[in-house]
């Protein structure tokens, strides 16, 4: 059976209090309501960075594909039997490497023979113009007859000529002879090849035997729209950007798996005709490839310098809102420390902030936290912050902030 508790354990009861104080309570709730309800409210902390003109460099990043800086289709310039190859598909070769042999027996007894040639006709020519010295001073005693003397004249002027041409085919023919190596003629990566040694080629086919890519350094073409290429240029020319030329506009590159090239390019120039069909402007980029990272085909995104704003202010993005008219605006905080709407223009993004062209002037204090708490004509307590401290969460100002809730 269960053990009866002690006297001591049991709960003891509240005390009766008297009827007089009961109905008092209601009344001292409501004062204390009140006094509440009377006390002023604290001021919204809001947090504000002041605006500071500085220069700005403005980046433009454009989509574009690397292409080959030269590329030399191999062809023979005579004909033959392709007797060697002197090269390993795939592998670099320089200027003047040797790719190919073709048979040159057939160019060798051909330059034998021109050489032959030449060599009568230099023979006539020095018969020619011993007759012609002979003949010379007997014309003047008329021993020799006029006509015979111009005869021996006009000899030596056809073994002359006989002897030039013999020279040209000499010269032919040795260019022939040297043609049957085939040589690259710039630096660069081989392909495979499209022929094996004994195939029979013939002078400049339509079939290459290879090509040869250069691809150190390499060129890289953006496509920028028209319209964009016009407005930086109108900018240009107001003085709002200004760029020290075409040729010192570094330009950096992205690419497809999204890790950052490392070397930097220049822009080499700027297409002078719009595109039909896609209202773009090409741009060209010279990129150093000394590891040959880059291959020609590759999508990139190319991050090039437009020019460089001075005196230009930048406004956190966080603290440009819309309105219901879809104007972009931004609440200031004045001198009198009162709020106020401010009907601003952003002309383009750099990074997280804008860059504001209009409704905004140096010195002034950008609310960029706690505008959700206020509104204009409020004198809010005010805390400016720096951007680093906002880019690293508000610091101090942000804590406090939230701390009151």
């Amino acid at each position: 059976m269960p053990q009866p508790k002690p006297p001591s354990a049991r709960p003891r009861p509240w005390p009766a209090l008297p009827l007089p104080l009961l109905l008092l309570l209601p009344l001292l709730a409501a004062c204390k309501d009140e006094v509440q309800a009377a006390r002023p409210a604290a001021p919204p902390p809001v947090s504000v960075i002041r605006l500071q003109p500085e220069s700005v460099p403005i980046r433009t990043t454009l989509p574009g594909r690397t292409a080959a800086y030269q590329v030399a289709e191999i062809r023979p310039q005579v004909s033959g039997l392709l007797q060697e190859k002197l090269f390993r598909e795939g592998m670099a070769v320089e200027a003047g490497q040797p790719l190919y042999q073709i048979d040159p027996a057939p160019y060798r007894a051909a330059l034998a023979s021109a050489e032959a040639s030449q060599a009568r006709a230099e023979a006539m020519l020095q018969d020619a113009r011993a007759t012609t010295s002979r003949y010379r001073p007997l014309v003047g005693q008329n021993a020799v007859s006029r006509m015979s003397y111009d005869k021996a004249v006009a000899a030596q002027a056809q073994a002359e000529a006989e002897v030039a041409a013999a020279r040209a085919a000499v010269q032919a023919a040795r260019i022939d002879l040297d043609r049957t190596r085939i040589t690259s003629p710039i630096a660069g990566r081989t392909s495979r090849s499209n022929l094996t040694v004994g195939a029979l080629v013939t002078a400049s086919q339509a079939t290459e035997l290879l090509t040869v890519t250069q691809l150190d350094p390499i060129l890289v073409d953006v496509t920028q729209p028209a319209e964009a290429l016009l407005r930086l240029r109108r900018e240009i020319q107001a003085g709002r950007l200004q760029r020290e030329g075409e040729d010192a506009v570094e330009v950096r590159l992205t690419l497809g798996d999204g890790s950052e090239y490392p070397l930097p390019g220049r822009l080499q120039f700027a297409e002078a005709t719009v595109d039909r069909d896609t209202g773009a402007v090409t741009l060209r980029a010279v990129f150093p490839n000394p590891e040959g990272m880059l291959l020609p085909g590759l999508f990139v995104r190319a991050r090039l310098e437009a020019g460089t704003a001075r005196e230009a202010l930048l406004v956190p993005q966080q603290a440009v809102t819309r309105n219901t008219r879809g104007e972009a605006t931004a609440l200031v905080v004045d001198e009198q420390g009162v709020v106020r709407q401010r009907v601003v223009e952003t002309e383009r993004a750099v990074g997280s902030q804008w860059l504001v062209s209009a409704g905004l002037a140096a010195g002034e204090r950008v609310v960029v936290q706690g505008a959700q708490r206020v509104r204009e004509g409020v004198k809010p307590e005010v805390r400016e912050i720096t951007r680093q401290e906002l880019e690293q969460g508000g610091g101090p100002a942000l804590a406090a902030m939230r701390a009151r809730g």
